[in-house]
């Protein structure tokens, strides 16, 4: 495994295989949305075992070196992404942060933790860490918080990426716009279950259209979506 996509194709061997992602066109899963969607994704599962830790912290930093990115402070995402993160702040020797989903409601209302909140981060190049890139909201909320604490931020990387055009829009309406790149893709995971045949000719074809037009995907198939 001594290429990002190496790394990427043994992460959605090992994904479905423990169940990490699931793949399910005949019976789609609820997503926080309301939308049912045929994809399911809980990077938590990895973190079970050790080797699966190292091997992501190692794509991550494969992914920084491929793309010759500086950085000076790596940056995890509330939640899924700080214990991602800080193995590869480890394994870079770099400083770490990581970025809560809206600023503490106590104390000293903290929004990024591991600077003191009469701080900043003062020019410094950070890159933003994420399990899991679906819509993108969250993500690019992240990629702000790290701007308005004064840093520098135009790279967020993920484990896992559905690749909706959705995601790539709140990333490029950015100012400046953010890079994103991830260890493992939909398309990726897709041929790979292809290969193993974990899903009928059928089931790929319906993964294929879901690809296509994923918020309409539903709808289409007589699976509404969900309203709250």
């Amino acid at each position: 495994m001594n290429t990002v996509e190496d790394i990427g194709s043994k992460l959605a061997e090992q994904g479905l295989s423990i169940g990490a992602i699931k793949l399910d066109p005949d019976d789609p899963f609820q997503w926080a949305s309301g939308y049912r969607m045929p994809v399911y994704n809980d990077n938590r599962m990895f973190l079970f075992d050790p080797e699966s830790r190292k091997m992501i912290a190692r794509g991550l930093a494969l992914i920084i070196e491929q793309e010759n990115i500086t950085i000076d402070v790596v940056a995890g995402t509330a939640t899924a992404g700080i214990p991602h993160g800080t193995s590869l702040a480890d394994l870079l020797d770099l400083p770490y942060i990581y970025i809560r989903d809206k600023p503490k409601g106590h104390g000293l209302r903290n929004r990024i933790e591991g600077i003191d909140a009469g701080s900043d981060l003062a020019g410094r190049e950070v890159i933003v860490i994420e399990d899991l890139i679906s819509t993108g909201g969250s993500s690019a909320k992240a990629v702000e918080a790290v701007r308005v604490a004064s840093g520098t931020c135009g790279w967020c990387v993920s484990i896992f990426n559905y690749g909706l055009d959705r995601a790539s829009e709140q990333f490029a309406n950015l100012d400046p716009p953010c890079e994103v790149r991830s260890l493992l893709t939909f398309d990726v995971l897709l041929e790979t279950a292809r290969v193993s045949g974990r899903l009928t000719t059928d089931q790929i074809a319906l993964l294929d259209e879901w690809r296509m037009d994923p918020f309409s995907w539903g709808d289409q198939h007589g699976f509404p979506r969900i309203e709250k």
